[in-house]
């Protein structure tokens, strides 16, 4: 078994679908709890936590407990799933929790891959490109958590561990699994603790997913898990199927779009919807700053819907207008008001009837989650690159679909909430 620790919602079902995809059984858990839960013939297991922005300390001690709850389930390989952006502060998160996990895992050397070209984004000589834009030109530049000024993967991770950070090239790549398994016991004899690895398709990828097979621990994007799941399927036979949309029933029933994210891409989604008729509801903090009376008037509005057009829920805005509404009620209140009323909202909605949650960005999705109780469930197929359809268990028959901010296109959200999506992928 595989154990991954993913460090936000959104980014946990985008590496477990990964292994989905190469014939590996899947099941995810959210959230530290008092044990992982094994069973069901799983061929890998993901932790989601919601650590990507947590002070460090906070964010190590949990994903510290998520790998010793996979290490005591069985698990022989840790990965560290961060995302393809590499989100993250001159603190961390990323380097501090992989110093944490290389050292339980015992692990003197480790990969650090961030490209996923499944969804644009891949690594040249230790440059990270976003659909053939430079991290630091990107949208990500005015991220309003973790914004991404420099695209130089090896200098953005030096910043944040002790530890030495190496780069191995594209060049180096293409020489074979072999002789880059060979580079990577050069390296690790040299005192290099990290090799920032170049990636730029599927076929690099699996190069590297076949040199680190055996390795104790390896972290990156999405993109090595599909190069790692690549290695485990040919070399072995996975322990069972993974889901299909016949062992899950009930999951077809109404549904609601909730969208937190302000990525552009998640703007232009929400601007699909409206166009498409469906009727829409935006949450405004600024006006009332309070989740409890936010939720109860999205939900009143909710109920004076007419059926057959699949509403959508929303709390993103423009970047003027975020930056507006954090500076009159600060970037953490702002945050947290607005997460937390997603939440109650999506608990009132499943106890209103809905079957169907589209969620849009990761905070919400992480909030969404814990305000559902779910505590894991069955990876499903795929909604889009990296967006699984998610069957949890419990009493609720429910299908989730939690989507990071930048992921699926421009009427993704749209064809999501539509009749006969839930059980098949949308093409």
């Amino acid at each position: 078994m595989i154990g991954v620790i993913a460090d936000d919602f959104t980014g946990g079902t985008d590496v477990a679908v990964a292994f989905r995809r190469a014939g590996l059984r899947v099941l995810i858990q959210f959230g530290t709890q008092d044990a992982v839960q094994a069973g069901d013939g799983a061929d890998v297991v993901v932790v989601a936590l919601k650590t990507r922005t947590l002070p460090v300390d906070q964010a190590v001690a949990q994903s510290l407990q998520a790998a010793r709850g996979l290490l005591a389930a069985g698990a022989r390989q840790l990965f560290f799933k961060f995302c393809s952006t590499f989100d993250s502060t001159p603190a961390g998160n990323i380097g501090p929790v992989c110093d944490a996990l290389a050292d339980l895992a015992g692990s003197d050397f480790a990969v650090v891959v961030p490209s996923s070209p499944a969804h644009g984004r891949t690594q040249y000589n230790g440059h990270l490109f976003v659909n053939n834009q430079l991290l630091s030109d990107s949208p990500m530049r005015h991220h309003p958590l973790t914004p991404m000024t420099d695209s130089r993967v090896p200098v953005l991770l030096r910043t944040q561990t002790a530890r030495t950070v190496s780069l191995v090239t594209l060049q180096e790549v293409h020489t074979g699994p072999d002789s880059l398994e060979e580079n990577f016991t050069g390296l690790c004899a040299a005192g290099t603790a990290y090799a920032v690895v170049d990636a730029v398709d599927a076929g690099d990828l699996a190069i590297i997913g076949r040199a680190i097979l055996d390795h104790p621990f390896v972290s990156g994007a999405a993109g090595l898990a599909a190069g790692l799941a690549t290695a485990v399927a040919e070399r072995e036979t996975p322990a069972s199927s993974p889901a299909t949309p016949a062992d899950e029933a009930g999951n077809d029933g109404p549904a609601i779009a909730l969208a937190g994210s302000c990525s552009a891409r998640t703007l232009q989604q929400i601007s699909a919807m409206q166009a498409g008729g469906h009727p829409s509801y935006q949450l405004d903090a600024v006006a009332v700053p309070d989740s409890r009376l936010l939720a109860e008037a999205a939900l009143a509005w909710y109920e004076r819907q007419p059926a057959g057009l699949t509403p959508l829920i929303y709390s993103s805005l423009p970047p003027e207008k975020l930056r507006e509404s954090q500076s009159l009620l600060g970037v953490a209140e702002s945050a947290q008001i607005l997460e937390t009323a997603m939440g109650l909202i999506a608990r009132g909605l499943v106890r209103r009837g809905v079957r169907r949650v589209v969620v849009a960005g990761g905070e919400t999705s992480g909030s969404v989650v814990t305000a559902l109780e779910v505590s894991g469930g069955l990876i499903g197929p795929e909604a889009a690159p990296g967006v699984p359809w998610i069957f949890p268990s419990g009493k609720d028959p429910i299908a989730l679909l939690l989507k990071s901010g930048n992921f699926g296109d421009i009427d993704f959200l749209t064809r999501a909430v539509s009749p006969g999506t839930a059980l098949a992928p949308i093409a």
